[in-house]
């Protein structure tokens, strides 16, 4: 070995010694050992308790100080009062510890505010308070009277329940010439009487002779007991029986059955016939040895009367005497020695418990102090105590086989509420026996964790013009606290709605207690198609926990809205719109187009044009989604001038909503002609008549407006651009707010305005002025505000205007 790891491994003894002098210090200074006699009285001191355990009298009761005995009867008490160490109840020390020459009362003192275990041992000693006594008040000896002098004859002991001095010394005999006394001292320190035949006995002088043996102790005063001896004299027989041992030996196990022989004892007599029989029988001394062996007379075993126990006595001695038919006899001594055997399990006492602990209670935490003892010895009375590995629990081991519970970790109410600790206590022997104690511990809450929502975020789904009231939806929070800290109250945080809008109260409230949501007004799919909410979860702890979810409110649409056309548009002067149609338009010709939207959504708005009346049926077709008015074939001389059509537009809800619009047809190739065809046209009644004026008055004012635009569009070049905005602004306000270039609904339907492109040809004289119709050029077009902002003026220069022959033309773009 290297120098520096001798020197190394030399420093570890030396802090190893160290380490368990200190411990075997701390274990002898725990240690308090007190002395007192037998048979004081009732609350007699026997220590200053308070004194010895460093304390002053009031700290005892303030730290709950008591004794825990581990025996059956509790012996000693604490006077709060003064702090001392009192005897409770008398104390007889031959009840407890019979012929010990030691008697050791072992208790602990317990302080329970701060857990602490103290071991005090206490010694009774003996005083003289039992005088010497005899089984029997007279003996009976018999003495051939061929007994020689010199001879001993073995006399009945007497028993003193007292130990060292105050028990049994010796023994006086009564004067008488023919017998003295002799005291012999066995091995095990007891004394035997035994009497001495000093001079021949005479049976023909004295048959019987009667003495006093008295039983002498050495207590102060003496104590004393007699027993009257009768001797009688006998004649012949001169030889006793005599065992083959002087001492008979046996170990057994205490779990041996009852009635099992342990040995057998043998004694001969060297006498013939009568006086050679023996019976063999146990001397009765004090004690349950009568009661748990006995001796066959005849064969000398000697077997069990009862189940041995190692705890109660682990060794007897007793002694065996042989007779003869004349009462000669022997004696011989049996020991018999109780081997333990594992048959006690361990013992475990709760000495303090606690029967709830707060969930966040610091690990060390003490949960229960348990005493465990096992009435067993060695080995068998070794125990081991152990609680599962899956518990947040460990033991801690305290002096004089205390244990501790403690808590190992963290407690988790909402995992485990409750535990059922098993204490399991093993001994060592074989096989091991064991005891299980329960413990029950409740885990108390504590306010940890927040309610919590099941879903992230919520959505639900309500009708338009609901009644005021409706439940819309319920949410629910989840706290896995208990009691008041899993009560959970709801209410409404924020919304989207704009600053300028109501408060979020006036449209939903929430159940604080339920979470129910409920709608405090009827809603409008067109006004508002969702609304977003954010909802707290409070729990009532303390300090309260919260958590937020967000909902997102649908409003869905229902069919309210009646289709509403926006082209043609009411006249607002009282008149009828007319549409003008060439007589050359071939099948097919667009004549115009009914346009309507509708403010619902879906299918709501799906729209459908029909046709439901018309001057000439077979004349005219709808579009049943586009609503554009075409001719079917082509006009006839017959037709009718004027076309009235009668167009529904019908949206696809449940139940389905409708408009209807009146469309006239004016059927012509020019102006003037439609004039003179209105003007020859005869009218079959009064109101034809007034249809036909106001046609008149229609096509007059369209001349006359188009003039007077002609002319100041000439004069007002430079504020071209501003007039066209202008157009654009009154086309917007037309359609009511509908941008024109397309009208967009739900699911893809679109509703297109068309532009209708025509050359007219227009002849000024001083004559007349006519509009001419070419044929036709008409195309679907969509209508943006770059054709209302052309970089170039649709109409003619003024040096084109004043040509040579007066005659100009241009093209007039009619948007319908």
């Amino acid at each position: 070995t290297a120098p520096g790891r001798g020197e190394g491994a030399c420093c570890i003894h030396r802090v190893l010694l160290c380490f368990l002098l200190g411990k075997l210090w701390e274990t002898t200074a725990a240690q308090i050992r007190y002395s007192v006699p037998e048979e004081l009285e009732k609350g007699s001191f026997l220590g200053d308790i308070a004194k010895d355990l460093g304390l002053e009298p009031r700290e005892l009761s303030e730290r709950g100080a008591r004794v825990v005995s581990r025996g059956k009867k509790q012996n000693f008490a604490i006077n709060i009062r003064t702090g001392s160490l009192i005897i409770r109840d008398r104390i007889d020390r031959e009840e407890l510890c019979a012929q010990s020459p030691q008697c050791l009362l072992n208790f602990n003192v317990l302080i329970e505010h701060k857990l602490k275990i103290y071991s005090v041992e206490v010694e009774i000693t003996d005083i003289n308070d039992n005088a010497p006594r005899f089984l029997a008040e007279e003996q009976e000896l018999k003495i051939s009277e061929i007994t020689p002098p010199g001879s001993l004859h073995r006399l009945e002991s007497a028993y003193d329940l007292d130990v060292g001095v105050n028990s049994l010394q010796g023994y006086e005999l009564s004067p008488n010439p023919h017998f003295s006394l002799r005291v012999q001292s066995g091995d095990d320190g007891l004394k035997y009487p035994e009497l001495v035949l000093e001079q021949a006995v005479d049976r023909e002088e004295q048959a019987v002779h009667y003495l006093t043996l008295t039983a002498l102790d050495g207590g102060e005063p003496i104590r004393s007991g007699t027993a009257r001896i009768r001797v009688n004299v006998v004649d012949v027989n001169d030889n006793a029986p005599v065992f083959a041992q002087s001492v008979y030996s046996v170990s057994i196990p205490e779990n041996v059955p009852q009635g099992t022989t342990l040995l057998t004892v043998n004694a001969t007599d060297a006498d013939e016939g009568i006086n050679s029989q023996v019976r063999y029988f146990l001397v009765k001394i004090p004690g349950k040895n009568s009661e748990i062996f006995e001796l066959n007379p005849v064969t000398g075993g000697l077997t069990t009367l009862k189940n041995l126990d190692y705890e109660d006595a682990n060794f007897y001695m007793m002694e065996a005497e042989a007779k003869d038919g004349l009462g000669f006899k022997d004696r011989t001594k049996i020991h018999i020695t109780v081997v333990d055997v594992n048959d006690n399990a361990p013992e475990v006492t709760i000495t303090s418990v606690t029967s709830s602990i707060p969930e966040n209670a610091p690990p060390g935490t003490v949960i229960t102090l348990f005493h465990v003892h096992d009435r067993d010895s060695g080995k068998n009375g070794q125990v081991l105590c152990s609680i599962p590995d899956d518990l947040p629990f460990k033991l801690e081991k305290k002096v004089d086989n205390y244990h501790s519970l403690v808590t190992d970790r963290a407690l988790d109410r909402e995992q485990v509420s409750e535990y059922n600790i098993t204490v399991t206590a093993v001994d060592f022997g074989s096989p091991p026996l064991s005891t299980d104690t329960h413990i029950l511990l409740h885990v108390a809450d504590i306010n940890d964790n927040p309610p919590t929502f099941s879903q992230s975020a919520y959505s639900a789904y309500i009708q338009e013009n609901n009644p005021r009231g409706t439940s819309i939806c319920s949410l629910t929070a989840h706290d896995p606290d208990s009691q008041e800290n899993a009560l959970v109250t709801y209410s409404l945080v924020d919304s989207n709605l704009p600053l300028e809008a109501p408060p979020l109260s006036s449209y939903v409230s929430i159940n604080s207690e339920t979470g129910v949501l409920y709608a405090l007004c009827s809603f409008d799919y067109e006004q508002s198609q969702e609304l977003q909410l954010r909802v707290t979860a409070r729990d009532s702890g303390d300090p309260p926990l919260s958590s937020n979810v967000s909902l997102t409110l649908f409003i869905l649409d229902q069919n309210d809205n009646a289709p509403e056309i926006l082209y043609p548009a009411f006249p607002t002067d009282g008149s009828s719109g007319v549409e003008l149609a060439p007589r050359s338009a071939e099948p097919g010709y667009l004549v115009t187009k009914v346009v309507a939207v509708d403010a619902d959504s879906g299918q709501n708005a799906w729209l459908s044009y029909h046709l439901l009346k018309a001057t000439e049926p077979r004349l005219f077709s709808v579009g049943l989604h586009s609503g554009e008015i075409r001719t079917v074939r082509a006009f006839l001389d017959k037709d009718a001038l004027k076309q009235n059509l009668l167009v529904a537009v019908t949206d696809n809800g449940e139940p389905p909503l409708s408009a209807t619009i009146s469309v006239t047809v004016a059927v012509a190739d020019s102006i003037p002609e439609i004039l003179s065809d209105l003007s020859s046209h005869p009218a079959p009644e009064s109101q034809d008549d007034s249809l036909l004026t106001f046609y008149l008055v229609i096509a007059v004012a369209v001349v006359s407006c188009l003039f007077f635009t002609f002319i100041v569009l000439l004069l007002a070049l430079r504020l071209r651009k501003w007039w066209m905005l202008q157009v654009v602004q009154s086309a917007a306000d037309h359609v009511g707010g509908v941008s024109s270039s397309q009208f967009l609904g739900i699911d893809g339907v679109r509703a297109f305005l068309q532009t209708y492109s025509h050359e007219v040809s227009l002849t000024m004289d001083s004559r007349k002025s006519q509009l001419i119709f070419p044929q036709p050029n008409y195309a679907d077009t969509l209508i943006s505000q770059q054709s209302c902002e052309q970089k170039e003026s649709p109409f003619p220069s003024q040096s084109l205007l004043q040509g040579k022959d007066d005659q100009a033309f241009f093209q007039v773009n009619f948007v319908l």
